[in-house]
């Protein structure tokens, strides 16, 4: 798994180094303070690495990666990302399986990267991106757009994604961690999503009823992607799961599911990087943390560009989200013995 991170001059991201990484990570901030950016970045490091000498690939590890931040962060040319203003070059360094994986390139830089080095072994094994946003109901308009028109617009974490969608159920016994798993998010979602071949649409199946996708529920259909995933192989216990902001779209209890099934998943092998700006997801983990003694390393990000790191195995971090929380609950009671 990805064991150490550190990014410099990475648009938002001056400077950041999180070590110590676990089955479990969370990125916790305001609106704006990088969350999403930093999971990018991270996954266009695990993509560059899984693609590279895979099958009959002819593109070196550079092309590869340059590609990939092309289409990940659509600027136009990849030396946009370089932080503003920054004196240096952007860098970024990762270590994977205690392997190190490093690349930097200028402002000036347009799809070409000179400078990287990768002593990571070649991967089978696949990452993927969960976006905030639902995919199933947009997913042929992503993929004419993207495959077919070659445009901007839906980035290729959602590419990536519709992508490994596409991949046929596999039969036979699935993983044993991951068989539980599915179990449970059945029982959340009540039912099945299903990708009908003819009419090239996702539908809803509950029993002997088929509903229409774009009639089903959001938080239904971002749980049922989850399974889609484990129910064709593509996630296996060596694959990177980003999740951007889990509790959008779910009620509460089903938050809570979600993320006991996340710990399930993690103690089969996959190590998950969710962020989130909301302290339900945070005393969530707190608590599965607690519960089952595991480490869930937290990096808080604030405005300005500050950054805490905690562990949720230690107790809750010191964040403004966590703060407004306690602030709102210690007026209710106020209110309510006045």
């Amino acid at each position: 798994m990805l064991n150490d991170v550190e990014l410099k001059n990475f648009g938002p991201l001056e400077q950041l180094v999180w070590s110590d990484l676990g089955p479990i990570n969370l990125v916790i901030g305001g609106n704006g303070t990088g969350k999403t950016f930093l999971l990018k970045a991270l996954y266009s490091a695990m993509r560059t690495l899984e693609a590279y000498k895979r099958g009959n690939e002819p593109r070196t590890a550079g092309e590869i990666l340059a590609d990939k931040l092309y289409w990940t962060f659509q600027a136009d040319k990849i030396g946009d990302l370089v932080t503003k203003g920054a004196d240096g070059p952007l860098g970024c360094w990762v270590e994977f399986n205690k392997q190190q994986f490093s690349y930097s390139f200028g402002k000036d830089t347009t799809r070409q990267i000179s400078s990287l080095e990768n002593h990571v072994q070649p991967r089978s094994s696949n990452s993927i991106f969960l976006p905030a946003k639902e995919v199933l109901s947009l997913h042929q308009i992503i993929l004419n757009s993207r495959d077919r028109d070659q445009l901007f617009g839906f980035d290729d974490t959602y590419l990536d994604l519709a992508k490994a969608l596409l991949s046929l159920p596999t039969k036979g016994r699935n993983y044993a961690g991951f068989a539980e798993s599915r179990k449970m998010l059945e029982q959340i979602l009540d039912g099945r999503i299903e990708y009908d071949q003819e009419s090239r649409r996702w539908r809803f199946r509950r029993g002997n009823q088929w509903f229409p996708i774009g009639v089903t529920a959001e938080g239904i259909k971002k749980i049922a992607i989850l399974d889609t995933l484990l129910g064709n192989r593509y996630l296996d216990p060596d694959s990177v799961v980003f999740i951007d902001e889990p509790e959008s779209a779910l009620h509460p209890q089903a938050i809570s599911k979600f993320l006991d099934i996340v710990a399930m998943l993690a103690a089969s092998g996959i190590q998950f990087f969710l962020a989130s700006h909301s302290y339900f997801v945070i005393k969530k983990l707190y608590l599965i943390a607690q519960k089952q003694g595991i480490s869930i390393p937290v990096l808080s990000m604030e405005q300005g560009g500050s950054l805490g790191l905690d562990n949720l195995q230690e107790g809750m971090p010191d964040n403004p989200i966590i703060d407004e929380s306690i602030r709102l609950y210690k007026e209710e009671v106020a209110w309510a013995l006045q």
